[in-house]
């Protein structure tokens, strides 16, 4: 079976085509962020429209870059939800539109699932059951996972997502979006323990993440450090909402950085004691961030245990996942009727095991 995957959730548009046989053939991806940047975030109407623009051609690309006529498609996946539903029902009605003009199934993917399946896209993938982190823009949870559609949820951010902490935290300190990868440079030239900044929720047990009142602590120290430089800039002109000198800067997303990756890694400590798995998948927007990675290496060493990260390009939101998600579930026996809908909330342990009653 081939499937082309289309993945319209948020500001990127995605396009795949994924082959039972010889594995994945092609993806593509145009991304928003030039659009978005000079608003400091995603604007939903503007990330819906980009997608009507930019997902037929896209879909025309990944085909033309397989190799494969629309006749050869035996399937179309596309995300059905969680996003922004303007986006969501961009991809949805042309996945769904596709698949009948060319007679073959389509089916709604959930758009973490295709996260938490996307390193079994890598030569060496993980086999169920086992501890899953997701952690991106808009979800951060942890999972035991026994197979496809079996997700038991270990714990979840309360608040902010870690991703969103990043991004909202860049924002507060002028470096633009998206706010992950700013900060990542950044914490590079940073000193150790300048700042001390909070491990939300390490103090008591648990597996439910915390991340807004480590915004507000960041937010304290960078309204500190901003006083100082007014403080010492009276006698030239004032640059546009300093934060301190560059160094300062740097310290600051140093120890926001460190502050989230510990406690992301208790987390992952806690959740591999209490399943007792062997394995640990981390998928998602920030599992691309080089610090945390290299903190869940040692623990890896540490604990005896193999972890497994898609490759950085298929961290973040992307067609492949999608259209590999939807080739299990198609394979399974999973389709949608002509009707189709996006929701944009849609939680994860909701979703059905392909070939349940549930199902379909």
């Amino acid at each position: 079976m081939i499937v082309l995957g289309i993945e319209t959730s948020c500001d990127d548009t995605g396009g795949a085509v994924y082959d039972a046989v010889r594995g994945l053939l092609a993806h593509q991806l145009s991304s928003q962020t030039d659009i978005h940047a000079e608003y400091g975030g995603v604007v939903p109407e503007l990330a819906s429209r980009d997608h009507i623009r930019k997902t037929l051609p896209l879909v025309a690309r990944v085909l033309t870059q397989a190799g494969i006529r629309p006749d050869e498609v035996g399937g179309v996946a596309y995300t059905a939800g969680p996003g922004l539903v303007g986006a969501l029902l961009v991809g949805a009605s042309l996945g769904r539109s596709l698949a009948y003009a060319w007679g073959v199934p389509a089916v709604g993917v959930h758009h973490m699932e295709g996260h938490l399946l996307s390193p079994m896209l890598e030569p060496d993938p993980p086999a169920f059951p086992f501890t899953a982190l997701l952690v991106s823009g808009g979800h951060t949870l942890l999972a035991d996972v026994s197979g496809i559609g079996q997700y038991r949820i270990l714990g979840e951010s309360l608040d902010d997502a870690a991703g969103e902490a990043f991004d909202k935290t860049a924002k507060l300190m002028g470096l633009g979006y998206p706010g992950g990868p700013a900060i990542a440079r950044l914490a590079e030239a940073g000193r150790p323990g300048r700042f001390t900044f909070p491990r939300p929720m390490l103090d008591r047990p648990g597996l439910d993440f915390s991340f807004s009142g480590l915004k507000t602590a960041v937010s304290l120290a960078v309204a500190t450090a901003r006083e100082g430089a007014n403080a010492t800039s009276l006698s030239r002109a004032p640059r546009l909402d300093p934060i301190g000198d560059e160094q300062t800067r740097a310290d600051i997303a140093r120890a926001f950085e460190e502050a989230v990756v510990d406690t992301l890694v208790a987390k992952c400590r806690r959740a591999l004691e209490l399943t007792g798995h062997e394995q640990l998948v981390v998928a998602g927007g920030v599992s691309a961030n080089q610090r945390l990675r290299g903190h869940l290496d040692r623990l890896s060493d540490e604990l005896r245990v193999r972890i497994f990260f898609p490759r950085p390009e298929f961290c973040t939101d992307n067609g492949a996942m999608i259209a590999y998600a939807g080739y299990l579930r198609l394979r399974a026996g999973q389709s949608q009727s002509l009707s189709f809908a996006a929701r944009p909330r849609w939680a994860i342990a909701d979703l059905a095991i392909p070939g349940s009653p549930a199902g379909g």
